[in-house]
């Protein structure tokens, strides 16, 4: 029997992440090949015209799963019936600006769209925050949607993760769907700690596979931290397609579960695991099932990977008392 339509709201749906991000959700990407959907865009109102263009080529598309697409700049349109959400919409940071000022604008964004999928959104609608501090502005959205369970609302580390798996795939010499179990600790900035400690290919530690110590503790720690820096230099625009893609990996994973043996990062409400504080929306190496995520309990963490969870820890810690300023 065909499955009803699944709502999924897109924010900042005419930017560039948006435009990469609901062809892929159109075409099973995110959901399944027999899951249809109804996508829900939202935009603020100067992108309206864009919007609508985006709206034009998904109809031009033909997409045999896409069964209606709502295509709005009122919020309370856009959040109604959801059942997935994903937050691209936020205020960069431009030249010039303060973090504090950046984290002003964000927080007043994210109250709204929050108050808006509280009231207004499916009962179990689960929530994937993509705009930067992604970390943040999850917590914000926490605090002003208390009636969504802690647990539905995720932020987006799946790129960094994905990178680490590209760098170690490159390095090695190896297809990357033969890396597994890399992990991004943390914040989705330059404080992230991908660890490959754990990591294997074939079987087989990276660590031992790589063999250059000085390379995983230093050079690829970097290249993972700073990549989408090094992808803005030379686009002259940031990561779009490789963020829609991780976009679509993070929700497939957390509905329709990780495979056997694997896990995935994933930005989730820290319940003190590992000695992160409670309370920050932090990246953990988690495993999903029955569209639940649960995080991996017991792994081995090196005086070295214990300095880095803790510098990434302060930093949120930092960012969530300077969003809470800007509340009051």
């Amino acid at each position: 029997m065909a499955k009803e339509p699944a709502r999924v709201l897109v924010t900042g749906a005419a930017g560039q992440i948006g435009y990469a991000l609901v062809p892929m959700i159109a075409r099973g990407v995110m959901l399944g090949l027999d899951q249809p959907v109804i996508l829900h865009m939202l935009d603020i109102p100067p992108a309206a015209e864009a919007l609508n263009g985006v709206k034009m080529e998904l109809v031009d598309a033909a997409f045999p799963l896409l069964k209606g697409v709502v295509a709005t700049t009122d919020v309370v349109e856009a959040c109604t019936g959801v059942n997935y959400a994903v937050m691209v919409g936020g205020f960069p940071r431009k030249e010039g600006m303060e973090r504090k000022d950046v984290m002003t604008k964000n927080v007043s964004i994210y109250k709204s769209q929050a108050s808006a999928l509280e009231k207004h959104a499916a009962a179990n609608c689960k929530v994937l925050v993509v705009a930067n501090p992604a970390n943040t502005n999850a917590l914000i959205l926490k605090e002003f949607a208390p009636s969504i369970p802690e647990k539905n609302i995720t932020c987006l580390t799946r790129l960094d993760h994905n990178r680490a798996l590209g760098q170690i795939s490159e390095r090695l010499n190896v297809q990357v769907s033969d890396v597994k179990n890399a992990i991004i600790w943390g914040n989705h900035s330059s404080t992230q700690y991908p660890d490959v400690n754990h990591a294997t290919v074939g079987g087989k530690p990276v660590r031992e596979l790589v063999a250059d110590d000085e390379w995983l503790n230093g050079e690829f720690i970097k290249t993972v931290q700073q990549r989408g820096a090094a992808i803005i230099k030379a686009r002259k625009l940031s990561s779009a397609l490789s963020a829609a893609s991780s976009a679509c990996d993070h929700i497939r994973d957390w509905v329709l579960g990780t495979p056997e043996g694997t896990w995935v990062s994933m930005g989730v409400y820290s319940d003190g695991s590992y000695n992160v504080p409670a309370g920050l929306i932090y990246s953990f190496p988690v495993t999903c099932a029955n569209g639940e995520w649960k995080i991996v309990q017991g792994l081995s963490i090196d005086e070295f990977s214990r300095k880095k969870l803790d510098l990434t820890a302060e930093e949120l810690s930092e960012e969530k008392a300077l969003a809470y300023s800007c509340l009051s």
